[in-house]
């Protein structure tokens, strides 16, 4: 007869495998991007800071007009 204690350290121990294995088959699918997606990468975020920043601005710019 198992206690609750013990069926919880199961539980928690058969998350962490499961957890581990599927971490272990997404490291097999990866791959390291290419230089090409890679500043495809770094001009689609530079981008988008750029724009929140702009979008940013813009209100705070408007809400010192209105005040």
């Amino acid at each position: 007869m198992e206690t609750e204690q013990n069926v919880g350290k199961v539980s928690t121990l058969l998350r962490m495998k499961r957890f581990f294995l599927q971490s272990k088959r997404v490291y097999k699918i990866t791959k390291k991007p290419s230089n090409e997606e890679y500043k495809m990468v770094v001009k689609v975020t530079g981008i988008g800071m750029l724009v929140i920043g702009a979008i940013g601005f813009l209100i705070h710019f408007v809400w010192k007009l209105v005040d």
